[in-house]
């Protein structure tokens, strides 16, 4: 098995990623697309490590990658509701306006 070409490509998706965060920051929705590019990137090492090193706790750590994924998901997309019943835009320049 040829590791490089797995972490290469892992490499490719978290670059994509952080570029994603770092050009879009106008639009919530956008961004989480991005942070869940992150962490596939994070999962595909994981499961590489697992099977080059024959080790199944790398399998564990990339079956609660989705859970986390979930939980920001789920946290974003409150956090967008919240931005768009308040100032009726999901622009991120509005964001710091919420208090509680």
């Amino acid at each position: 098995m040829d590791l490089i070409k797995y972490f290469t490509f892992s490499m490719i998706i978290s670059i994509l990623g952080i570029w994603g965060i770092l050009l879009n920051r106008r639009n919530i929705l956008i961004m989480l697309m991005p942070i869940e590019l992150m962490l596939l990137a994070v999962n595909l090492n994981f499961l590489v490590f697992s099977v080059s090193s024959d080790d199944m706790m790398g399998q564990v750590f990339a079956s609660l990658v989705p859970t986390v994924a979930a939980a920001e998901s789920a946290i974003g997309l409150a956090i967008f509701v919240i931005t768009f019943r308040v100032r009726g835009t999901i622009a991120v320049e509005f964001i710091n306006s919420i208090q509680g």
